[in-house]
């Protein structure tokens, strides 16, 4: 393994048993004393019921290190205030990760939307130009999972608020802040809070670093606020100058226009290779649920984009079509404004489902024609027979629920899921493009 090792013969509190935190614990075992403590005991059983610890048993211990997943919420988990007094002993699976492998270059992708779109386009960027290139963090592998780490190998890293407010030691070369709008309130309590969380990646910088910021009311706060050592490159939003290269629908829309942006800001730093970079680009896919085209015909394009969980996430996409059928609902965010032009209106009508639904038609208003039902499978049952009638004209099915999934699904990818079955499900569409 490349990388100098610094967790040994440590006693360290694994907080939290999800992904990151098994995967931190297979990491740190064997040469560790490890300690494990979830607020869900359930998670206990044979293999591990040895390391964990009840509260009253931590409480009489002194750690080196609490390793904390970012699932846990320090201000509200059963051992609030011991992490209270040891605040400075909390550590992520990022500050691990750093301290075994602080040569390798890294590229952290953050913002309220776009980030796991984002890595996943880098990443297939770099390994076209040829690099040595893993992809980790929040989009799905924990970062101390991967292997085949040597000296040259580039890191591409989604990372949430969460991850980067609780870490101490991490330092990216490249940090990307996609965009800033209200989310993850219930946690960070105020915008001004969560934005600071992720404006961590860019003070934990040194002087030959970079990052990549949207030009937006909070970060520049925090610019203004702080003396920032590494290189700031503020992200304007000019399509004009990219979109002629562009021959990828996927791109057809503001989001992914611009998360790409980005992409040509680093590009022009790093000197990456334009004509195999855009060859990436306008063979790129994109990833399940996220804007994603799963039907099309001559009179309609149906979009799945379960992972919308905040207006903020589906306002580009209304401002980029017309003849819109907008299918929303679910757990409201908290703080959550629906914060659309007026000029856009026109073009929409929303049906709502899920637990929120009169929350939501009040949040809209009179500013969109919304109708409430019961069930996603009636609200697309009613969209098709609107279509029917009216096929001189081209509408987009847009699933992008604006809220959190889990009143009636597991997650963003169980209703996403839920959602093809029921297009496929409707009669009159025979096959579903994927």
């Amino acid at each position: 393994m490349f990388g100098k090792v610094t967790f040994t013969k440590k006693k360290i509190l694994i907080y939290g048993l999800g992904l990151s935190g098994k995967s931190c614990f297979k990491y740190l075992l064997n040469k560790n004393k490890i300690n494990i403590f979830d607020d869900n005991i359930s998670l206990r059983n044979k293999k591990n019921k040895i390391y964990f610890l009840n509260k009253n048993k931590i409480l009489q211990q002194n750690f080196d290190y609490i390793v904390l997943s970012p699932g846990i919420d320090i201000k509200k988990c059963n051992l609030k205030s011991y992490l209270a007094r040891n605040w400075k002993k909390i550590i992520t699976e990022l500050d691990i990760f750093q301290k075994c492998y602080p040569k390798n270059t890294k590229i952290t992708i953050t913002g309220t939307n776009g980030k796991s779109t984002t890595a996943k386009l880098l990443s297939n960027i770099l390994k076209d130009q040829n690099k040595e290139v893993i992809l980790a963090g929040n989009i799905g592998t924990p970062i101390l999972s991967k292997s085949n780490i040597k000296p040259n190998t580039i890191f591409v890293i989604e990372a949430s608020s969460y991850q980067i407010d609780y870490s101490q030691y991490f330092k990216t070369d490249y940090a990307f802040i996609l965009n800033i709008s209200p989310d993850h309130l219930e946690r960070h309590k105020s915008i001004k809070r969560y934005a600071h969380a992720k404006f961590k990646l860019v003070l934990n910088q040194d002087k030959n670093f970079y990052a990549f910021i949207e030009n937006n009311q909070y970060l520049n706060k925090e610019i203004k606020k702080y003396k920032i050592k590494s290189n700031i490159i503020k992200i304007n939003q000019n399509h004009k100058k990219i979109k002629k290269f562009i021959s990828n629908s996927y791109f057809d829309n503001i989001n992914n226009l611009n998360n790409l942006t980005f992409i040509f800001a680093f590009a022009k730093i790093h000197k990456l290779n334009k004509s195999k970079l855009l060859k990436t680009v306008n063979s790129f896919k994109g990833l399940d649920f996220r804007q994603q085209v799963i039907y099309k015909n001559n009179f309609v394009t149906i979009i799945n984009d379960s992972k919308s969980t905040s207006f903020s996430s589906s306002i580009n996409l209304l401002k980029s079509y017309k003849n819109i059928f907008w299918i929303i609902g679910g757990l409201a965010k908290k703080g959550d404004k629906f914060e659309l032009p007026s000029k856009y209106y026109k073009n929409i009508k929303c049906y709502i489902f899920g637990k929120d639904k009169e929350l939501f038609k009040r949040k809209l208003g009179k500013k969109i024609l919304s109708i409430s039902c019961n069930s996603l499978e009636n609200i697309l049952k009613k969209i098709i027979q609107e279509i029917k009638l009216k096929k001189n004209k081209h509408f987009y099915v847009l699933f992008s629920p604006s809220a959190a999934s889990f009143d009636k699904f597991k997650n963003f990818e169980d209703r996403g899921n839920y959602f093809n079955y029921l297009v496929k499900k409707i009669k009159f569409i025979r096959k579903i493009d994927v």
